[in-house]
Protein backbone atom coordinates (compact mmCIF):
# COMPACT_ATOMS: atom_id res chain seq x y z
CA UNK A 1 0.00 0.00 0.00
CA UNK A 2 2.97 2.33 0.45
CA UNK A 3 3.43 2.30 -3.33
CA UNK A 4 -0.30 2.20 -4.11
CA UNK A 5 -1.24 4.04 -7.31
CA UNK A 6 -4.84 5.25 -7.19
CA UNK A 7 -6.93 5.62 -10.32
CA UNK A 8 -7.66 9.28 -11.20
CA UNK A 9 -11.39 8.98 -10.50
CA UNK A 10 -10.99 6.58 -7.57
CA UNK A 11 -13.43 8.46 -5.31
CA UNK A 12 -15.85 9.84 -7.91
CA UNK A 13 -19.23 10.56 -6.37
CA UNK A 14 -18.16 9.74 -2.82
CA UNK A 15 -19.00 11.93 0.16
CA UNK A 16 -16.22 11.96 2.76
CA UNK A 17 -16.01 13.77 6.11
CA UNK A 18 -12.53 14.75 7.31
CA UNK A 19 -11.89 16.07 10.83
CA UNK A 20 -8.92 18.32 11.45
CA UNK A 21 -9.11 19.35 7.79
CA UNK A 22 -7.64 22.81 8.33
CA UNK A 23 -4.01 21.76 8.23
CA UNK A 24 -1.39 19.02 8.22
CA UNK A 25 -2.48 15.50 7.33
CA UNK A 26 -6.17 16.40 7.39
CA UNK A 27 -5.68 19.15 4.83
CA UNK A 28 -3.60 16.87 2.60
CA UNK A 29 -6.22 14.12 2.85
CA UNK A 30 -9.08 16.48 2.05
CA UNK A 31 -7.27 17.84 -1.00
CA UNK A 32 -6.26 14.36 -2.13
CA UNK A 33 -9.78 12.95 -1.74
CA UNK A 34 -11.19 15.90 -3.68
CA UNK A 35 -8.56 15.51 -6.40
CA UNK A 36 -9.76 11.94 -6.88
CA UNK A 37 -13.40 12.94 -7.24
CA UNK A 38 -14.87 13.07 -3.73
CA UNK A 39 -17.12 15.74 -2.27
CA UNK A 40 -15.33 16.47 0.99
CA UNK A 41 -16.86 17.85 4.17
CA UNK A 42 -14.17 19.88 5.91
CA UNK A 43 -14.45 19.90 9.71
CA UNK A 44 -12.15 21.90 11.98
CA UNK A 45 -12.35 24.56 14.68
CA UNK A 46 -10.32 27.09 12.66
CA UNK A 47 -12.67 28.72 10.14
CA UNK A 48 -10.01 30.72 8.22
CA UNK A 49 -8.00 27.52 7.72
CA UNK A 50 -11.11 25.70 6.48
CA UNK A 51 -11.89 28.53 4.07
CA UNK A 52 -8.36 28.39 2.69
CA UNK A 53 -8.62 24.63 2.04
CA UNK A 54 -12.07 25.14 0.51
CA UNK A 55 -10.68 27.77 -1.86
CA UNK A 56 -7.74 25.57 -2.89
CA UNK A 57 -10.06 22.67 -3.75
CA UNK A 58 -12.47 24.86 -5.73
CA UNK A 59 -9.69 26.66 -7.59
CA UNK A 60 -8.21 23.31 -8.58
CA UNK A 61 -11.49 22.42 -10.28
CA UNK A 62 -12.40 19.57 -7.94
CA UNK A 63 -15.92 18.83 -6.61
CA UNK A 64 -17.19 21.63 -4.39
CA UNK A 65 -16.48 20.80 -0.73
CA UNK A 66 -18.54 21.80 2.30
CA UNK A 67 -17.36 23.52 5.49
CA UNK A 68 -18.55 22.53 8.96
CA UNK A 69 -16.81 24.50 11.76
CA UNK A 70 -16.75 22.57 15.02
CA UNK A 71 -14.59 22.66 18.14
CA UNK A 72 -14.32 19.06 19.27
CA UNK A 73 -13.03 20.06 22.69
CA UNK A 74 -16.27 21.77 23.65
CA UNK A 75 -18.74 19.80 21.54
CA UNK A 76 -21.56 18.00 23.34
CA UNK A 77 -23.31 14.80 22.15
CA UNK A 78 -26.18 16.91 20.77
CA UNK A 79 -23.72 18.81 18.54
CA UNK A 80 -22.78 15.58 16.80
CA UNK A 81 -26.42 14.67 16.28
CA UNK A 82 -26.98 18.10 14.73
CA UNK A 83 -23.99 17.56 12.43
CA UNK A 84 -25.37 14.21 11.30
CA UNK A 85 -28.79 15.77 10.69
CA UNK A 86 -27.20 18.53 8.59
CA UNK A 87 -25.28 15.93 6.55
CA UNK A 88 -28.46 13.94 6.01
CA UNK A 89 -30.29 17.02 4.72
CA UNK A 90 -27.44 18.06 2.45
CA UNK A 91 -26.10 14.73 1.21
CA UNK A 92 -28.40 11.91 2.33
CA UNK A 93 -25.53 9.54 3.12
CA UNK A 94 -21.82 9.33 3.96
CA UNK A 95 -19.27 7.14 2.16
CA UNK A 96 -16.19 7.93 4.21
CA UNK A 97 -15.17 9.23 7.63
CA UNK A 98 -11.56 10.12 8.42
CA UNK A 99 -10.91 10.80 12.10
CA UNK A 100 -7.79 12.95 11.90
CA UNK A 101 -8.20 15.77 14.44
CA UNK A 102 -6.01 15.35 17.52
CA UNK A 103 -4.56 17.24 20.47
CA UNK A 104 -1.05 16.40 21.68
CA UNK A 105 -1.28 17.60 25.26
CA UNK A 106 2.04 17.39 27.09
CA UNK A 107 4.87 14.86 27.23
CA UNK A 108 4.89 14.30 30.97
CA UNK A 109 5.20 11.34 33.39
CA UNK A 110 1.78 10.06 34.39
CA UNK A 111 2.48 10.90 38.04
CA UNK A 112 2.77 14.59 37.13
CA UNK A 113 0.20 14.73 34.31
CA UNK A 114 -2.13 17.71 34.56
CA UNK A 115 -5.70 16.47 35.06
CA UNK A 116 -7.32 19.24 33.03
CA UNK A 117 -5.01 18.53 30.09
CA UNK A 118 -5.75 14.81 30.40
CA UNK A 119 -9.50 15.40 30.03
CA UNK A 120 -8.98 17.78 27.11
CA UNK A 121 -6.86 15.25 25.23
CA UNK A 122 -9.38 12.49 25.86
CA UNK A 123 -12.26 14.70 24.75
CA UNK A 124 -10.66 15.58 21.40
CA UNK A 125 -8.81 12.34 20.63
CA UNK A 126 -11.17 9.65 21.96
CA UNK A 127 -14.62 10.93 22.97
CA UNK A 128 -15.08 12.99 19.81
CA UNK A 129 -14.33 10.11 17.39
CA UNK A 130 -16.72 7.87 19.36
CA UNK A 131 -19.52 10.46 19.34
CA UNK A 132 -19.00 11.38 15.69
CA UNK A 133 -18.91 7.75 14.55
CA UNK A 134 -22.02 6.94 16.59
CA UNK A 135 -23.92 9.90 15.10
CA UNK A 136 -22.83 9.16 11.53
CA UNK A 137 -23.32 5.39 11.44
CA UNK A 138 -26.88 5.63 10.05
CA UNK A 139 -25.53 7.77 7.18
CA UNK A 140 -22.68 5.33 6.53
CA UNK A 141 -25.15 2.45 6.50
CA UNK A 142 -26.86 4.10 3.51
CA UNK A 143 -23.66 3.81 1.46
CA UNK A 144 -22.99 0.86 -0.77
CA UNK A 145 -19.29 1.05 0.09
CA UNK A 146 -18.31 3.01 3.22
CA UNK A 147 -15.01 3.37 5.04
CA UNK A 148 -14.22 4.60 8.56
CA UNK A 149 -10.57 5.41 9.24
CA UNK A 150 -9.11 6.25 12.64
CA UNK A 151 -5.75 8.03 12.82
CA UNK A 152 -3.53 6.15 15.24
CA UNK A 153 0.12 6.42 16.27
CA UNK A 154 2.97 4.08 17.13
CA UNK A 155 2.63 5.17 20.79
CA UNK A 156 -0.96 3.93 20.67
CA UNK A 157 0.16 0.44 19.64
CA UNK A 158 3.08 0.06 22.03
CA UNK A 159 3.22 2.12 25.20
CA UNK A 160 6.05 4.64 25.48
CA UNK A 161 7.10 6.69 28.50
CA UNK A 162 5.84 10.28 28.85
CA UNK A 163 3.24 10.11 26.09
CA UNK A 164 0.50 10.22 28.70
CA UNK A 165 -3.04 11.01 27.61
CA UNK A 166 -2.14 11.17 23.92
CA UNK A 167 -0.76 7.62 23.96
CA UNK A 168 -3.69 6.32 25.99
CA UNK A 169 -6.19 8.02 23.66
CA UNK A 170 -4.59 6.36 20.63
CA UNK A 171 -4.73 2.95 22.36
CA UNK A 172 -8.42 3.72 22.89
CA UNK A 173 -8.92 4.49 19.20
CA UNK A 174 -7.36 1.17 18.25
CA UNK A 175 -9.85 -0.47 20.62
CA UNK A 176 -12.81 1.37 19.12
CA UNK A 177 -11.63 0.38 15.64
CA UNK A 178 -11.34 -3.29 16.52
CA UNK A 179 -14.65 -3.41 18.40
CA UNK A 180 -16.56 -1.58 15.68
CA UNK A 181 -15.04 -3.68 12.91
CA UNK A 182 -16.12 -6.82 14.77
CA UNK A 183 -19.62 -5.46 15.39
CA UNK A 184 -20.01 -4.57 11.70
CA UNK A 185 -18.65 -7.87 10.42
CA UNK A 186 -22.13 -8.76 9.16
CA UNK A 187 -22.30 -5.48 7.22
CA UNK A 188 -19.55 -5.82 4.59
CA UNK A 189 -20.52 -2.46 3.06
CA UNK A 190 -18.80 -0.68 6.01
CA UNK A 191 -15.14 -1.31 6.76
CA UNK A 192 -13.24 0.09 9.75
CA UNK A 193 -9.45 0.46 9.98
CA UNK A 194 -6.72 2.59 11.52
CA UNK A 195 -3.65 4.28 10.06
CA UNK A 196 -0.41 5.19 11.81
CA UNK A 197 0.94 8.07 9.68
CA UNK A 198 4.48 7.63 11.03
CA UNK A 199 6.90 10.57 11.27
CA UNK A 200 5.40 13.37 9.16
CA UNK A 201 6.26 17.04 8.73
CA UNK A 202 3.42 18.58 10.75
CA UNK A 203 3.06 21.19 13.50
CA UNK A 204 2.11 18.48 16.00
CA UNK A 205 5.24 16.49 15.18
CA UNK A 206 7.31 19.64 15.64
CA UNK A 207 5.76 20.25 19.05
CA UNK A 208 6.52 16.69 20.13
CA UNK A 209 10.07 16.68 18.70
CA UNK A 210 11.22 20.33 18.65
CA UNK A 211 14.90 19.40 18.12
CA UNK A 212 14.16 17.22 15.10
CA UNK A 213 15.06 18.39 11.59
CA UNK A 214 11.73 18.35 9.70
CA UNK A 215 13.52 18.27 6.35
CA UNK A 216 14.14 14.55 6.84
CA UNK A 217 10.46 13.72 7.35
CA UNK A 218 7.80 12.76 4.83
CA UNK A 219 5.33 15.47 3.92
CA UNK A 220 1.61 14.85 4.48
CA UNK A 221 1.16 14.64 0.71
CA UNK A 222 3.72 11.83 0.45
CA UNK A 223 1.76 9.45 2.71
CA UNK A 224 -1.63 9.71 1.03
CA UNK A 225 -1.43 6.33 -0.72
CA UNK A 226 -2.84 4.31 2.18
CA UNK A 227 -5.53 6.93 2.87
CA UNK A 228 -6.74 6.76 -0.73
CA UNK A 229 -6.55 2.97 -0.65
CA UNK A 230 -8.77 2.70 2.42
CA UNK A 231 -11.28 5.29 1.19
CA UNK A 232 -11.61 3.73 -2.26
CA UNK A 233 -13.13 0.48 -3.54
CA UNK A 234 -9.78 -1.31 -3.81
CA UNK A 235 -9.86 -1.94 -0.04
CA UNK A 236 -13.22 -3.72 0.00
CA UNK A 237 -13.07 -6.60 2.44
CA UNK A 238 -10.26 -5.02 4.49
CA UNK A 239 -11.54 -4.30 8.00
CA UNK A 240 -10.25 -4.37 11.55
CA UNK A 241 -6.67 -3.72 10.37
CA UNK A 242 -4.03 -1.45 11.91
CA UNK A 243 -2.10 -0.14 8.92
CA UNK A 244 1.00 2.00 8.52
CA UNK A 245 1.28 4.91 6.08
CA UNK A 246 5.05 4.49 5.79
CA UNK A 247 7.32 1.46 5.55
CA UNK A 248 8.93 0.40 8.83
CA UNK A 249 12.31 2.02 9.41
CA UNK A 250 15.32 -0.13 8.72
Amino acid sequence: MHDYTPAPGLLNGRIILVTGAGGGIGKAAARSFAAHGASVILLDKAVPALEAVYDEIVQAGHPQPAIYPMNLEGAAPQDYEELAAALEREFGRLDGLLHNAAFLGTLTPLAQYNVETWFKVMQVNLNAPFLLTRACLPLLERSQDASIVFTSDSVGRKGKAYWGAYGVSKFGLEGIMQILADELEGMPAIRVNSIDPGPVRTLMRNRAYPAENPAGLATPEQIMGVYLYLMGPDSKGISGQALDAQPAAG
